[in-house]
This record gives structure tokens, sequence and C-alpha cells, in this order.
């Protein structure tokens, strides 16, 4: 039975009104966060756990709707149902004019996935919801395991917190914007997988070594690894493509510089790049550029600077009365011009944390991203951080050098793939 006390639609937050405008077959907005068990899942069980988790979360029974001006979300009586995993990885979940829900809950022998769509919720968000769903399946799956107290979540927040929009909480009028074009930069090149598959590589290696590597030379671990990803994107460059910069771009968790618990989308990103023409190659120079332009872009000043420029441009009155169709054209135009600053992505999630009881049923957490372009994402739990590239190219050079440079440091890695099959690419 519905609850009457929720609203019955959302309008969409600030970052997640690009992504219907600007997804595509070769780029599905999708993203996916996996959690493997130590023994296989019960699909009854999963589903049992999700309907449970969906009464914390009931944004997720939304869909997307067009409207006049704006994309919107809006409650939905569609049955969500867990499905065994035969999907190539983040395969679109979104099709134009067709009601779906945003997100799908998957199994693999010990894997539970979970897949969204961009437009409902970022990484953290998205984790966040993984996280409470595990949680219940666990507990439903050693009912006698924990007697007592109720186990804590880390992610205590209230239903109306997690709808919440935190762009608007926070928004102020700015007294001017400033977002100027980025420099053209250095644009992976190579043969893509047909059917805009994506090829999957996965590295798993004992966090502790490599915040030691990290911490040797005075960065954090994002800093460190974004400048090993540099080299290793400059190491196949010709020489007269290394005029233009080698540039990554960064998701940055706006939770850091807001008090929010919002499940919805709340991040802005930041570009930090190298100038390889400089002649200056070393990892201790590309670190020290690194970590300069972090420490610069990272403070709460710039993160609000930037939050109010963007979301002063949905405020603006003659844009907000632009006809859906007209906007959708300006802001695949306006990804398409962004795209040009950026050669590759990198997202570190960070420390996953469950109750302390969990932790010995699971084993690993996981996550990766639909990619138009090279993309890298991060995460850390019970002592092992896992770096995942999803490629749209056959070609596995960038990676193979990354966790090359790794190994040389002595760091221990475990390295899976996940390649499109024959019979996917026929």
């Amino acid at each position: 039975m519905a609850d009457k006390s929720l609203p019955s639609w959302w309008t969409l937050d600030n970052a997640a009104k690009i992504f219907p405008s600007t997804g595509s077959a070769h780029d599905s907005k999708v993203f996916r966060f996996a959690c493997e068990l130590r023994e296989p899942v019960d699909p009854g069980l999963l589903q049992a756990a999700l309907d449970q988790t969906l009464e914390r979360f009931p944004i997720y029974r939304s869909v997307l709707k067009r409207g006049w001006f704006w994309y919107y979300l809006e409650d939905s009586a569609l049955p969500v149902r867990v499905q065994p995993e035969n999907l190539p990885p983040c395969y679109p979940i979104y099709p134009a004019g067709r009601r779906s829900l945003l997100f799908r809950v998957l199994y693999y022998r010990r894997r539970i996935s979970l897949e969204v769509y961009h437009a409902l919720t970022d990484g953290s968000g998205a984790l966040c919801f993984l996280c409470a769903l595990v949680y219940e399946y666990l507990l439903l799956r050693e009912p006698g395991r924990f007697p007592g107290t109720p186990l804590d979540l880390p992610y205590d927040a209230s239903r109306s917190q997690r709808q919440a929009d935190s762009f608007q909480t926070y928004y102020e009028r700015p007294a001017h914007r400033a977002l100027g074009l980025s420099p053209a930069a250095y644009q992976l090149r190579g043969e893509r997988l047909p059917k805009d598959r994506l090829a999957i590589l996965e590295g798993r290696m004992p966090l502790n070594r490599v915040l030691a590597c990290a911490r040797a030379r005075g960065v954090t671990l994002t800093e460190w690894t974004v400048a090993i990803l540099l080299r290793a994107i400059h190491s196949g460059m010709r020489v007269r493509d290394c005029k233009k910069p080698v540039v990554i771009t960064v998701p940055v968790n706006l939770r850091n510089y807001f008090p929010s618990g919002s499940a919805r989308n709340f991040f802005a990103t930041i570009n930090v790049g190298y100038d390889f023409s400089k002649g200056e190659h070393s990892l201790d120079a590309v670190l020290a550029e690194v970590k300069r332009s972090f420490q610069d872009k990272l403070t709460e000043e710039r993160m609000r600077a930037q939050m109010n420029s963007l979301c002063a441009l949905e405020h603006n009155v003659p844009l907000r009365l632009t006809p859906l169709p007209v906007k959708d054209a300006i802001l695949r135009l306006a990804n398409w011009i962004a795209a040009q600053g950026v050669t590759a992505s990198f997202s570190n999630v960070g420390k996953v944390s469950m109750p302390k009881e969990l932790e010995a049923l699971i084993r690993r957490f996981s996550v990766f991203t639909s990619a138009g372009m090279l993309q890298a994402c991060a995460c850390s739990f019970g002592g092992e951080y896992t770096v995942s590239f999803a490629s749209p190219f056959r070609d596995f050079e960038v990676e193979r050098v990354f966790f090359r440079e790794l190994a040389q440091m002595g760091i221990d890695i475990v390295l899976t793939a996940n390649l499109p099959s024959e019979k996917e690419e026929g």
C-alpha cells in the first residue's frame, strides 16, 4: 500500500539533469557496485532483503518521465525483482519512452550487484543502498547468528534526508559565474568493441601496501593513483600528441563539504591534468603537480563556488522556460565540449564500511561504470584495495602499464578480466 505521506514525484537534482539528455548506447550512464560474499546467494532471501531495503529508499521505486521543460521522477508501482546476471555489464537501464525502474539487482554465484542509472543517484548514494541490501540479506541468511541488539548500519539518515535534494538545500545565488572552457585534452584512440560492449579489468592488492607507497611520497591514495594513471596514459602517446595535456576528471563527494544524508546525486567534479611536453615525466614530478592541483581545487570555497555556478544555470529564467527538446540539444553539445577537455576518469569511493559482525561473511566490494571513455574506479574493504577499469577499447595497454608500475613497486596484484564473448560480439 502506498505511503500517502510521500511525494508522488521529484524534480531531478542539478547533477542528474544532464544524464537523460546525454546517455547513449555506448555510454549508458549506468554504474555497478558489487559485493562478493563467502557463500552462494539465495535468490529468495535476496528478494526479501530488497523488499525491506526499498522501505528505506522509496525513491528507488520511481521512473523517469519527460515534462515540458525538465525530466522528473515519478513514484511507481512497478514490481521490483532480483534477476540472475545474464546481461552485459552496465547494460542500458533507461529506455526513452518506456516506464522502467532506474536500477536493477543482480546475482551470480556469490556476488550481489546493484546497477543504477546515474540520474537516480551517485556512487555514494548507491553504495549506501547496496550496503543496506547486503545488511538485510545477511541478517535473513543468518537469523540465529546475531541475537539481541540490532546491528548498526553506518548510514542512518532519515527517510526525508535520503530523498532530499542537497543541491537546492545549499544553493546560494552567486555574484557571478565563472565556468570557463577547459583546453583540449589528449584523447585516447583505439579499436572499439562492437555493440557498445565494455571490457572490464580489475586489480586487487593489499591496502596497507598501497597506503604505504602513497604516504612515503606525502600524498593521498587518490592522488597517488591518479598520478600513476596519468603516467600510464602518457606511455602510449605519440610525440606529437604530447602538446595536449593528459586530464583525469575526478568526481568529488560534496557530502564531505556540506552536511547531507541524501541518497541522491550530490557531487561535483574536478579536472586534474599534467602537461608532459614540459619534459619532466618522473613519478615524483607528476605527483607534485597532482598534489598541488588537488589542494588548490578541493577547498570548501572552491566546491561551493562550483556548485553555485552549476545550480545557477537551472535557476536562469530563460533557460527554465526553454522547451525540453531544445534543452536536450544544448546539454548534448555542452557535454561534448566538456568531454574534449578530458582524457579519462577516476573515482575513488573510499573505504566501504559494514557492521564488524558481518565483515567475516563478505569477501570484497568493487565498483565500475559505463564507459564512453576509459574509466577507473576504486574502493577498499577488509584490507584490500580494488581498482577496476571499464573501457570501450579492445586494447588493454593503459591498464597493463598501470598495473605493471604498481608491481614494480613490490605490490602483489590479483587481476581478473571480464571480456565480451565472441557470441556477444558477433
